[in-house]
């Protein structure tokens, strides 16, 4: 059998529950749906540190932050060390990256591995962005998903037939500040996005990092988040109800746009023939939090922020329409990519190629728990440092260190507050997240079992900091 071609599609802050096929709550996503549809979706697919950088930097090396030295926004990426696209580049693959890179440029951060590379710098521009063009500097007038799939599709038809292509077509949207295409600018207008439970949550059963936490809809987003100033005379509860009908409708128009262009691409496939002999996924960096316990942006270890969309397709040997439920990780895609090229995967990579999962067979060995870890401690939006370990059922997180505000000042009443502080989620009585039942006595021998657990992670892992 010939060697697949990959087609990479990311989108940078893409929710699950904003995609139809997961939810169908908020929006359709007709376009999307069908890789889904036509293939497997991941259910339990989530990332290992929830921020872009980090999590793109995962993607490529299959190693966790602490291993491949982007723990944080700002950290560069070192390309001189090995990735997915430099093994597959050498083992007679075509590549190329276009859209958003986000791991630093110059230097030892530009891309490696890419036959092809255009790029955005940092987070880029939604209307008429500049690329990095093979290091030159270049404008185009346009919007930004539109451009990234341009690009996509005219360096897919530069490419030899004759050979397999990795391409990673990587969305700057629907990243704040929300801005979309003219055509959409009206999508939604003539109705109302359903709230979710949780957008007054009061944090009641939490630890602190959840009540100090800077990233409420109703308190901290801007004038151009939302662009424009609320009504006079809106408080309380109808004041963040405003704020965020204006927030998920512009959020929700900038993922019209990127539904629209995967369309384009898988109809690009289907056009010459390629479709058959080619693996397309699309998936987000990480998860967001779309009002859900009054937030947005992620970080968190709560679900909204830890799950990542994933689906993919590959009609030699995905069947259609299934669903899988067991615990992925992007650490796992840079493994999958070269098993399904026959090559081998090297050691230092800490994923697992989830290729038997997508042909219907659980291996003996599959994980039954992931490890999670956030590093930027209140740098952004307040969020403090913090691991946990999620199973099927449960979820332990420990927010380990006191921290302190971007500003350099501790967090408020700090003196009341006591470090470590830990959080237990039985998820199968309580989806939502919101009861903390870490000194619940019924929960104590799962409390016990998990710090096992967590433990046995990070040695396994080889996080000792």
């Amino acid at each position: 059998m010939s060697r697949p071609n990959i087609l990479f599609i990311m989108s940078d802050d893409h929710a699950s529950q904003a995609i139809s096929c997961y939810s169908g709550r908020i929006n359709q996503t007709p376009n999307i749906d069908r890789i889904a549809h036509e293939g497997m979706l991941f259910y339990n697919c989530f990332c290992t540190n929830s921020i872009c950088a980090p999590s793109r930097a995962v993607i490529l090396t299959g190693k966790y932050s602490h291993l491949n030295g982007v723990k944080t926004l700002t950290d560069s990426f070192d390309a001189r060390q090995d990735h997915v696209a430099k093994i597959l580049q050498g083992a007679g693959y075509q590549t190329g990256i276009i859209g958003k890179w986000h791991l630093g440029h110059g230097g030892n951060s530009d891309p490696t591995g890419f036959d092809y590379w255009c790029i955005l710098p940092g987070q880029g521009d939604y209307y008429n962005p500049t690329f990095y063009v093979q290091g030159e500097e270049k404008q185009f007038t346009g919007y930004v998903t539109d451009l990234v799939t341009d690009l996509s599709l005219e360096w897919l038809d530069s490419l030899d037939k004759d050979r397999p292509f990795l391409l990673m077509c990587h969305h700057k949207a629907p990243h704040r500040p929300w801005q979309p295409a003219e055509k959409y600018q009206e999508l939604y207008e003539d109705r109302e996005i359903p709230e979710p439970e949780t957008l007054f949550d009061d944090y009641a059963t939490r630890s602190d990092a959840a009540k100090l936490a800077e990233m409420r809809v109703g308190e901290h987003l801007g004038v151009t988040d939302v662009k424009g100033e609320p009504p006079r005379g809106l408080v309380g509860r109808e004041l963040t109800r405003w704020y965020y009908q204006r927030y998920i409708k512009d959020y929700l128009r900038c993922i019209a746009s990127i539904d629209e262009n995967v369309g384009r691409l898988l109809d690009y496939l289907e056009g010459a023939g390629l479709a058959e002999n080619t693996i397309v996924i699309y998936t987000s960096d990480q998860g967001f939090f779309l009002g859900e316990h009054g937030w947005y942006d992620k970080r968190f270890m709560y679900e909204e922020s830890l799950r990542m969309p994933f689906l993919i397709r590959y009609p030699k040997r995905i069947k259609p329409g299934t669903v899988n439920e067991d615990i992925v990780l992007n650490t796992d895609f840079a493994p999958t990519f070269l098993d399904y090229a026959g090559l081998p995967v090297p050691e230092q990579m800490q994923g697992y190629s989830i290729r038997p999962l997508l042909e219907g067979k659980r291996p003996d060995f599959w994980r039954e728990s992931m490890y999670y870890r956030y590093w930027m401690d209140r740098d952004n939006h307040c969020v403090a440092a913090h691991y946990g370990v999620r199973t099927k059922r449960y979820k332990l997180i420990c927010y380990y260190a006191p921290g302190r505000y971007s500003n350099g000042t501790l967090p408020q009443a700090s003196e009341s507050m006591t470090w470590p502080q830990w959080e237990l989620f039985d998820l199968q009585e309580d989806p939502l997240e919101i009861n903390n039942v870490y000194r619940d006595p019924e929960y104590a021998a799962v409390v016990a079992e998990l710090k096992d657990e967590l433990k046995r992670l990070r040695q396994e892992l080889k996080d000792f900091d």
